[in-house]
């Protein structure tokens, strides 16, 4: 139907066209208006059933989530294995060493990123450890086994939470250019956590701090958020700078 259509409007159009021709070599009585004939052409289905077009759309998806990893793949043993699996054909390597391959690449994968991760914030980690060492030489600054580094502002007379305590604090928190990432202090409201649930940093200071004190402390790298990072302003390998108001030990 589709093309006996496109039959009759090709056919119209020649017609209409060559009228028009003529038209013109007899003496001009009326200027006739020039047709345009615009054939579309149908599009060809490129699949032959839903299942060929879920098919192929399942394999641009795992290949375009791969490539965003930067992980280059062989095609032809990608389809290979599959046709294996949904055949019933006889597995290359068995399912148990087909698991033992992906989870070495899966390590080598993430060491390679993590390599070029600590290259790219190298700076902050350099630093980091320059400025924790130009500030243990500083008056009232004390360094733990860690590395921790703290400041005694006030010292309570209360209890010492253990690591299996809760607390309430205040807390300012910056990195060592000044920037603030997170202030209790500046929302105005206190915060309560357990403390065993926030950074080694955190959990070292708290727990040599008596109930009624306020500590500084600076925080090395290692002991705070490392390679990871924390948000969108803690880059991977921050030291860190806060001050801590421990305002009581909470009961369960």
């Amino acid at each position: 139907m589709q093309l006996s259509f496109i039959r009759v409007a090709l056919f119209a159009g020649i017609s209409c066209l060559t009228f028009g021709s003529f038209a013109q070599s007899k003496p001009k009585t009326k200027t006739k208006p020039k047709l345009t004939v615009s054939l579309t052409k149908v599009p060809v289905k490129p699949f032959n059933s839903s299942i060929d077009s879920v098919s192929y759309a399942v394999g641009v998806l795992v290949a375009q989530n791969f490539k965003s990893q930067n992980v280059t793949l062989n095609p032809d043993m990608v389809a290979k294995g599959f046709a294996s699996v949904t055949t019933g054909g006889t597995l290359l390597i068995n399912e148990q060493e087909c698991q033992s391959v992906m989870n070495n690449f899966m390590m080598k994968n993430q060491q390679a990123q993590m390599a070029e991760q600590a290259k790219q914030h190298e700076p902050n980690r350099i630093a980091g450890e320059k400025f924790l060492a130009e500030n243990k030489t500083k008056d009232s600054v004390i360094t733990t086994a860690t590395g921790l580094q703290y400041k005694v502002i006030k010292m309570g007379d209360g209890p010492k939470p253990k690591a299996s305590d809760k607390v309430k604090t205040h807390y300012h928190g910056t990195l060592i250019d000044g920037t603030v990432f997170d202030s209790s202090v500046q929302r105005g409201e206190p915060v309560s956590f357990p403390v065993s649930g926030v950074i080694p940093g955190w959990v070292e200071a708290l727990q040599l701090m008596p109930v009624g004190s306020k500590f500084k402390l600076f925080i090395p790298q290692e002991l705070a958020y490392g390679i990871r990072g924390g948000g969108q302003t803690i880059k991977p390998y921050s030291a860190l700078v806060f001050e801590v108001e421990l305002i009581a030990i909470e009961k369960e």
